[in-house]
């Protein structure tokens, strides 16, 4: 293996915008990384999922493919 083409690996700080904090560590030549959610705030962390429906399209969804993959017969 070569020697001195690793790159430095090192601790920096994660901020989430919802003002969460925390340590990694990471390759990156910076001390720190923005993100715009973590495990803080995701919804399937928090359990706080909300569905947007915009103009009924999760209902035109259902009744489009809403029967896919369920048998007719019994």
């Amino acid at each position: 293996m070569k020697a001195d083409i690793h790159p430095n690996y090192h601790t920096i700080t994660v901020k989430c915008s919802c003002g969460h904090e925390f340590k990694t560590g990471s390759a990156l030549p910076e001390d720190s990384l923005s993100v715009e959610v973590c495990s803080n705030c995701h919804p399937f962390y928090t359990g706080k999922q909300k569905i947007v429906d915009t103009a009924g399209m999760v209902d035109s969804f259902n009744r489009r493919f809403g029967n896919i993959g369920k048998s007719t017969k019994q």
